[in-house]
């Protein structure tokens, strides 16, 4: 690794906490809504200008990608965490293994992805119970969407490895260039060539190959420690062992939450297209109200593993409660403006009447329990930024999937089948989660401090 040099890199185990936190989490935040853009644009365009159930079939289909994405970004959590121990330790030589096994392992993801993906469409569309009315478009949307998932997934990796090393910047610029293009394919194929919902899917995979060959050019062309070298692509099966002893627990935790959502789409599909719709038009937005508190989880799990590997413990705990603060400030501050104005934000996403009163009903009742899951995510990302992510996966098991699917399976056997207290599910599981959470990582701290004292 010689001659290559430090430029864009940030070092995050001195200087200011707060400083170091908004540095790094608002280009990421930033980003991250650029990102979520595809998708959300993808409902605006067809909302507005294809049908109703054109909007219910996009949303609708969110839950059947997050299945594979979300797998995939527990391999990139692992991979960043890996990569910013030994950025922290300042071991350039494993840093530059650690980046050719994750690149070489997710050209192969690309490829199992697209096959299982494409294959397991009408499956799953079919197990969601998809009224008839919708399954067609969702059907043709998902299957061109997998067909170009592997520029999300490049992409999301390649971003992985400039965040675990603190550069949030350059992976914005890309996004913002890509999201600006998308739109206008969205117009362009919807508005001029007619070409409906497989139009909006297509603006979208050609957009993120975009941002993929961007990314990859950046990690070729670059003279920095993390720069990517074709010859050097290998599989190292220690390296692999430390990523998944990580990112296996998170995607594991993330697939089988995504999955369990597939159960809660399929109990708001009982209400009809007009309730699916609602739905989709609230996930949107809170989709981009989560955005703060995820770009922070993040930020945490990067600055405690590079803090780890420095051996500075106890910075690693004050920047995860500097975390944790800024965090629940930010999305109060959107979630009172959200439930102010939840009717007109619904009204982004469709003009029908009753959509935009289930989107309003849902976004209302649950938009202030997204407090509790600010403590949720950042903890969750601090503990993995210290190698623990079987803690964190347990948990989220336990209440988004278990605890959740109780609640909706008792109230609407023995209480009430109604839209509001199915779309309730989600802050129960989101309260319980926060308690359960704040309890382990206050044990496992205490619990340090004591074979600190032993020691």
């Amino acid at each position: 690794m010689t001659g290559i040099r430090k430029t864009s890199a940030r070092n995050m185990t001195h200087g200011s906490i707060v400083r170091q936190i908004i540095l790094f989490s608002l280009p990421l935040m930033l980003g991250n809504i650029f990102q979520m853009l595809y998708n959300t644009v993808d409902s605006i365009v067809v909302g507005n200008y294809v049908s109703k159930e054109a909007l219910a079939a996009v949303g609708s289909t969110t839950v059947i990608v997050n299945i594979l994405v979300f797998f995939f970004n527990g391999f990139s959590v692992g991979a960043g965490v890996v990569i910013g121990q030994h950025f922290g330790a300042r071991d350039m030589d494993r840093l530059h293994d650690t980046i050719e096994t994750t690149m070489a392992a997710t050209f192969l993801f690309c490829v199992l992805f697209t096959a299982i993906g494409t294959l397991s469409v009408r499956p799953m569309l079919r197990f969601m119970n998809t009224p008839d009315d919708v399954f067609e478009d969702a059907t043709t949307y998902l299957t061109i969407y997998f067909l170009g998932i592997s520029g999300l997934l490049i992409y999301n990796m390649g971003s992985g490895i400039l965040r675990a090393v603190g550069d949030t910047t350059r992976p914005l610029m890309f996004l913002v260039l890509t999201s600006i293009l998308n739109i206008f394919l969205d117009l362009l194929f919807v508005l001029v060539f007619h070409t409906g919902i497989a139009g909006v899917a297509l603006a979208t995979i050609l957009s993120q190959s975009i941002s993929a060959g961007l990314t990859l050019l950046l990690l070729t062309r670059t003279r920095d420690i993390y720069r990517l070298s074709w010859k050097d692509l290998h599989l190292d099966r220690g390296i692999l062992r430390q990523i998944f002893s990580v990112g296996l627990p998170a995607g594991i935790q993330s697939v089988i939450t995504a999955f369990s959502n597939v159960f809660v789409q399929s109990y708001v599909n009982y209400f009809g297209s007009d309730c699916m719709a609602g739905w989709s038009c609230y996930n949107k937005l809170d989709q981009f109200i989560m955005l703060p508190m995820q770009s922070m989880a993040m930020a945490a799990t990067t600055f405690v593993s590079q803090n780890i590997g420095a051996r500075q413990e106890e910075r690693a705990n004050r920047g995860t409660r500097t975390t944790v603060v800024l965090s629940v400030l930010v999305t109060a501050f959107i979630a009172a403006l959200l439930f102010t104005f939840a009717r007109p934000a619904v009204g982004l996403f469709t003009r029908e009447t009753q959509v935009m009163d289930f989107g309003a009903l849902f976004l209302r009742a649950n938009v202030f329990f997204l407090l509790f899951n600010c403590i949720n995510h950042v903890l969750a990302g601090a503990l993995r930024g210290r190698g623990d992510s079987r803690g964190p996966m347990i948990i989220m098991l336990l209440s988004f999937v278990a605890i959740r699917q109780i609640y909706l399976f008792c109230v609407t056997h023995f209480i009430a089948n109604t839209p509001l207290l199915v779309g309730l599910g989600y802050p129960i599981g989101w309260t319980c989660c926060c308690i359960i959470e704040l309890t382990y990582y206050f044990k496992r701290w205490n619990n340090r401090k004591k074979e600190e004292h032993r020691t």
